[in-house]
């Protein structure tokens, strides 16, 4: 049996204090809660991270780590790595 599975980044915002819930998926990502403020800037990040994958010709699945970390510090995303 073949298993198939795909990355996705997950943004999630703890932010929140007005109540709303805060959902959105596009390609690649999907990101849930948040303030309003912090919601856009999560919307932002994943949008510019496809556009560096775009660039690169690249998916989630088929880049290093190193790659993903040079994209995410390029566009500001705190990466935490594991030793």
């Amino acid at each position: 049996m073949t298993r198939l599975s795909k990355k996705i980044l997950l943004g999630m915002g703890f932010d929140n204090r007005d109540g709303h819930v805060r959902m959105t998926r596009g390609r690649n990502f999907a990101l849930l809660g948040g303030s309003e403020e912090t919601h856009v800037e999560m919307q932002e990040k994943a949008i510019k991270f496809n556009e560096h994958l775009d660039k690169r010709r690249k998916t989630l699945d088929n880049i290093s780590e190193k790659e993903f970390c040079d994209i995410a510090n390029n566009i500001g995303l705190k990466v935490k790595k594991e030793k």
